[in-house]
């Protein structure tokens, strides 16, 4: 854990989150800026900073929290698929600083990426 880091410390419960789903590895909750009628942050518990931070000893952690997003993004109605996206870094617009991905979804179709 990063005693800074916002997201560790939603996953400690030092700041409050809607959360979607916990285990003993990721904690899901709701994103406080939706960018669509279903939008959730997937995140480990583990602080890694970036994807660029991560290494093949989390490969598994890595591989369970994709499949964990279709899981999550399905019980809460987004049925017909969804988006995910993680930033990493500067020239990604990576806000937080602790590795997370993006669920966007629901019923209407979501926009174009805008570049």
């Amino acid at each position: 854990m990063n005693s800074e880091c916002i997201f560790c410390k939603i996953v400690n419960q030092e700041i409050p989150a809607k959360v979607v789903f916990e285990n003993d590895d990721f904690l899901v909750f709701n994103d406080i800026n939706p960018k669509a009628e279903l939008h959730f942050l997937v995140i480990p518990k583990l602080h890694i900073a970036t994807l660029n931070d991560a290494d093949f000893s989390q490969e598994n952690l890595l591989g369970r929290m994709m499949l964990l997003a279709p899981k999550i993004a399905n019980e809460n109605g987004s049925t017909n698929g969804f988006r995910t996206i993680i930033n990493c870094g500067k020239i990604g617009l990576q806000e937080v600083y602790h590795l997370h991905m993006h669920v966007l979804g629901g019923q209407k179709p979501l926009g174009g990426f805008g570049f």
